[in-house]
């Protein structure tokens, strides 16, 4: 009995995450089909065409004003690419809208402290500038022009007028194809993520992850070389704890709480653009060559300014403490907050969007950013099983 408790908990850990989330997914797709439809080549090439101040500020600017949720901002970030944004800004914007945007503080606040709002903040545009310098130095030219010629080749470049959405149905069928897509493209991923998200958090104690960063538990002073291995190791516990950039705060808040270093920390943090189901949709969009380039210079950049901030908290003598709570309870992930209100105006849009695509199925104006093969037949398999698991333990929740 107590297996079938936690796997109750556990499957609605899984909704409870994705609920929190779920307006985050709508606003990032919202911004995605609608930079697809209505920006022109030209005019995303003037705005953000090149690597220069301007273009990256820009792209932080819309980044910070978008959404915290890391499958929608590859959705816009991959807009942007294929529309003709450089390589560089692209990458901004991705960065700010997972690291920069004001919930995500909110939330570090309430598991951790302000100090780690602040490292959240200033350590989110050391990444960016640190990317930028990274890529500057290791820029594969060939393999982000061609990546983008083969972008750039599934989009139209006829951007529809804005105003006609108030008198063209057709136009709304168009938008809600797009938005659709989106859906379609990381169900999969996003369906085994959150499923795996809620076993860990439920099945895997917290202790279980500080037995990783050397010098936890101990109640002595780390070490330089173990502040280093916490900062190389908060990517690795993050790859195999998979919740997105909102949801694992409570887990680092539980880390920090247990002796990981502000380093181990902050880098467990910042690596939710290096998990493997993102790492999965980078692939799906820009093929795996690509995709493993945009991890591996994410790591570094995220290691790098994870040091950068461990060390200055040392120079100015900051003591950040721990609220030491735990994972949000279910009633605090539904409860009738301002999250609950934005998604029920997304699932409202979602719906009516989807009724509007299926008005339009078959017609002109839809890509297809599937790929196949062996991984996604894997993948979809997956899915099926999670949503299995997912609904029995929903249904023992319900019951128990």
């Amino acid at each position: 009995m107590a297996f079938l408790d936690l796997w109750a908990e556990a499957a609605l850990t899984s909704a409870g995450f994705f609920w929190m989330a779920f307006w985050a997914f709508g606003l990032g797709y919202v911004i995605s089909s609608a930079i697809q439809l209505f920006v022109s080549r030209d005019r995303m090439r003037r705005a953000m065409g090149d690597a220069s101040i301007g273009s990256v500020s820009r792209a932080t600017f819309f980044g910070f004003i978008s959404s915290s949720c890391s499958f929608s901002a590859l959705a816009s970030a991959r807009a942007l690419f294929a529309k003709g944004a450089d390589f560089v800004p692209t990458m901004a914007f991705l960065l700010a809208s997972t690291n920069l945007v004001i919930e995500l503080g909110i939330v570090i606040s309430v598991f951790l402290s302000w100090h780690f709002v602040v490292a959240e903040y200033l350590g989110g545009l050391v990444l960016i500038g640190l990317v930028w310098i990274i890529v500057a130095l290791m820029r594969p030219e060939t393999l982000i022009r061609e990546t983008q010629q083969s972008l750039e080749a599934g989009e139209e470049d006829e951007p529809a007028n804005p105003a006609r959405l108030l008198t063209s149905r057709d136009l709304w069928a168009q938008f809600g194809q797009r938005y659709v897509g989106e859906w379609h493209m990381v169900w999969k991923d996003v369906t085994v993520g959150f499923t795996v998200a809620g076993i860990i958090a439920v099945f895997v104690p917290a202790s279980f992850f500080t037995i990783l960063f050397p010098g936890t538990g101990s109640g002595e002073a780390l070490s330089a070389g173990q502040v280093i291995l916490h900062a190389l190791i908060g990517p690795v516990a993050a790859f195999f704890t998979f919740i997105g950039s909102m949801g694992n705060i409570p887990l680092a808040g539980l880390l920090f709480a247990n002796g990981v270093s502000v380093a181990g920390v902050m880098a467990f943090i910042f690596s939710d653009l290096v998990v493997f189901p993102v790492i999965r949709v980078h692939a799906e969009y820009y093929g795996w060559k690509m995709a493993l380039y945009i991890a591996a210079v994410f790591l570094v950049g995220l290691v790098l300014t994870s040091l950068l901030t461990h060390v200055a908290f040392d120079l100015i003598g900051a003591d950040p403490r721990s609220t030491e709570q735990g994972l949000l309870s279910a009633a605090e992930r539904f409860a009738i907050d301002y999250t609950f209100w934005l998604n029920l105006g997304f699932v409202a849009a979602s719906v009516i969007l989807a009724g509007l695509a299926w008005t339009k199925r078959g017609g002109d104006g839809q890509h297809d950013h599937q790929h196949g093969g062996f991984l996604d037949r894997i993948l979809f398999v997956l899915a099926l099983v999670a949503v299995c698991w997912l609904v029995v333990g929903l249904g023992l929740a319900a019951v128990l």
